[in-house]
């Protein structure tokens, strides 16, 4: 499912938004461009908002399970599922509220972002009119997953695996790392995370020697990928063609805790307090060239999406910690804008 959502984002505009494996007609994108890039980012902007930040939200979680650093050598290897919880408000989006020029109109208020529903009923169509010929032109917006159907709740998962070690001073240094991933042969996918973890409460005089574990965390998360589009994408007449188109999609998440944890034989309580912050992009890079009914070039856009998306704020985590020998079970659950539920296992030595 993950790797189905990473190429919807990733593949560009012509898969994500117009979702040539979704939409009807195949010649979308060059009806929406000669409505101007203004209106294409606009409205690409409100339909991936909510993956752009759930997906942030969900990298920035899973980090700890413990208060309590490693000895020096100690490690451990956890691998977790964090799911951000999309709300409802972030079904649809308001067609009102993006200020479209007079290029566009619409024949419903809201249409559904890519979490959203796959009710042609609630499925706006847009009419573009080229401002130089006054042409006009229909098209149906493009349905969302629906997430509640295709996997069975309204969350965006993201699947993590990493690797704590303990060095020196009651500090831990934890590590979120994949090589290169090729996509579909065209498409690359990175993912490097660093993070560390120290024990505050032994420079603390008078509570160093409480029955509780007391840490402070910093953690940084980046994704980034690419897909190339070497092959023409409806050319011809009357569409739209590139040679050296590219999509990209980059998320860095940063986030800071303050952690306690209370061992109770096998079972450990933990929670935190702190904030994160998530910046991504998504782009489509290249030249694309639109041409009339006759083949004539009509326009050239070069690099014509590039968004820009912001999100954060205070976040608080609750959680528990079952560990038989070296092996440990975790859950935890995240009040923040993007509530986020985790769960993982691994083992811890040291």
């Amino acid at each position: 499912m993950m790797k189905k959502f990473t190429i919807k984002l990733m593949v560009g505009v012509a898969i994500l938004f117009f979702g040539f494996n979704q939409v009807k007609a195949q010649d979308d994108l060059d009806k929406l461009l000669e409505a101007g890039i203004s209106d294409a980012n606009l409205l690409i902007e409100g339909y991936v908002d909510p993956f752009m930040k759930g997906f942030g939200t969900s990298l920035g979680s899973g980090w700890y399970n413990t208060a309590k650093a490693h000895k020096s050598a100690g490690f451990d290897l956890t691998v977790t599922v964090n799911a951000a919880y999309v709300p409802d408000k972030d079904l649809f989006y308001d067609l009102n509220a993006l200020n479209l020029s007079s290029n566009i109109t619409y024949d419903k208020n809201q249409a559904p972002t890519i979490f959203g529903t796959k009710d042609v009923q609630q499925i706006p169509t847009y009419t573009v009119t080229d401002p130089n010929t006054n042409e006009s032109a229909s098209f149906d917006a493009p349905e969302g997953l629906d997430l509640k159907e295709e996997i069975g709740m309204q969350a965006v998962p993201v699947p993590m695996a990493q690797l704590g070690v303990g060095i020196i001073k009651n500090t831990d240094i934890k590590i979120r790392w994949t090589p290169e991933i090729d996509i579909d042969d065209n498409g690359t996918f990175k993912l490097i995370g660093f993070g560390i973890m120290h024990d505050v409460k032994q420079h603390i005089p008078g509570i160093k020697n409480l029955p509780f574990d007391l840490s402070a965390f910093v953690g940084y998360t980046s994704v980034s990928t690419e897909v190339a589009f070497d092959e023409e994408v409806n050319a011809g007449s009357g569409g739209v063609s590139t040679t050296n188109g590219l999509g990209v999609f980059d998320v860095n998440t940063l986030t800071v805790q303050g952690i306690i944890s209370k061992k109770f034989s096998v079972l450990t309580l933990y929670g935190g307090l702190g904030f994160n912050r998530v910046r991504s992009e998504l782009k489509l890079k290249g030249d694309y060239v639109v041409t009339d009914d006759f083949g004539v070039v009509d326009e050239v856009y070069k690099d014509p999406i590039d968004l820009s998306f912001k999100t954060g704020g205070p976040r608080m985590t609750a959680g528990m910690r079952l560990k038989l020998a070296i092996f440990t079970l975790h859950a935890d659950y995240t009040v923040q804008k993007y509530d986020v539920l985790t769960v993982g296992f691994g083992f811890s030595v040291r």
